[in-house]
């Protein structure tokens, strides 16, 4: 920036057409960007690749689109992450690679990443999606398309080759892989869909995730951890098929149970309390809830001014989901003050959740 100044972008869609008549193709992702004239000079866009295809000449430059033309910035710069570029003047850029140069080395790897999202608890059978992706996608960009798939936090980096085969495998192997294998290919949106599904019949203490390539080399390979005490009381939870009630002795799903019989279990923390009514706290709460919810967490120090503010832009589903999670990773006692103020705002909802303020609720600040 020359200046102090706004500055506003968005990713969008790139034009297929446009780039493969120019002999080019996605690099990256394509922004849109608004800001002050001459405030904004320099951009520096991700890139995805190695060390040794930077060695290559003429194989990275940027794209400037505006009024339905296009033209070529060639960089001022390739550090080992960014395509560094001068900024003519605003509106679309993303990075590209030259056709033919990617033709003529496409045996050279590019840095990529191993997503993984877990089904949410309530889903059964339980289930990985797993996504074989370039590493300058945004982890965001993916997660906000799954829903209440929870993303998996673990090392992902790995080299992978456009054009190649790759398929999972799982140890122990008891479980259900689909596809059998997929290729790699260059993608950058607007929709991102799992790669490849791991079907949970049964969830193991640990899981060990592997992608190989057509020939079998291991080109990444993680121990994932799946049980702890949320899983095993949702494992608990889970009724045997031969203790199903009757159907005359279903409760209705939005049957209420009186209050003194819902069990009040401080055994288990506030924060796996939580986790476990998630997706039933996104689907039942209302609007007028959350408001009020965020009032009394912003109240008692668990929120800032400024998680207020971004949760309140939000849609009632996305705010529902961005107060669970931002108090549970949070720790207990956070969840713990919004369980207490779910109970004061909504004890219907709270019986229905089965969430009861804890008989030795601790008040704390929570510094930001």
């Amino acid at each position: 920036m020359t200046q102090e100044a706004e500055l506003l972008y968005r990713i969008v869609q790139w034009d297929e057409g446009l780039l493969q008549s120019a002999g080019k193709m996605a690099a990256g992702l394509l922004f849109k960007i608004k800001c002050s004239e001459d405030a904004l000079c320099h951009l520096h866009l991700p890139h995805c690749e190695t060390k040794d295809a930077l060695l290559v000449d003429n194989r990275l430059s940027v794209v400037h689109i505006a009024d339905g033309g296009m033209s070529i910035l060639e960089p001022l710069e390739i550090t080992d992450t960014h395509v560094v570029v001068k900024v003519p003047h605003l509106s679309a850029f993303g990075l590209v690679w030259d056709i033919v140069q990617r033709f003529l080395n496409i045996t050279l790897p590019v840095n990529g990443q191993v997503l993984l999202f877990i089904r949410p608890p309530d889903t059964w059978p339980r289930g990985l999606y797993v996504f074989v992706l370039q590493e300058n996608i945004p982890v965001d960009q993916v997660a906000a398309q799954q829903g209440d798939a929870e993303y998996i936090r673990i090392p992902a980096e790995c080299h992978l080759c456009f054009g190649q085969s790759y398929s999972v495998h799982c140890e122990p192997q008891s479980f259900t892989i689909q596809p059998k294998n997929a290729q790699f290919r260059s993608k950058y949106g607007p929709n991102f869909h799992p790669t490849f599904e791991v079907i949970l019949t049964t969830i193991p203490e640990k899981l060990t995730l592997m992608v190989q390539d057509q020939e079998g080399n291991e080109v990444w390979k993680r121990e994932l951890y799946l049980t702890g005490p949320t899983m095993e009381l949702e494992q608990r939870n889970i009724p045997a098929e031969d203790s199903v009630p009757e159907e005359d002795s279903v409760p209705a799903e939005d049957s209420i149970p009186e209050e003194d019989s819902v069990p009040a279990d401080d055994s288990i923390p506030a924060k796996d309390r939580l986790l476990l009514v998630r997706s039933e706290f996104v689907r039942r709460v209302s609007e007028p809830v959350l408001n009020q919810l965020l009032d009394k967490l912003l109240e008692g120090h668990v929120i800032n001014d400024e998680e207020m503010q971004s949760a309140t832009t939000k849609t009632k589903a996305a705010k529902a989901r961005d107060v669970i999670d931002n108090v549970r990773r949070k720790g207990t006692e956070a969840s713990s003050v919004l369980i207490a103020a779910l109970c004061d705002v909504d004890p219907c909802l709270s019986r229905v959740l089965n969430l009861r303020r804890s008989k030795h609720k601790k008040m704390t600040k929570f510094c930001h």
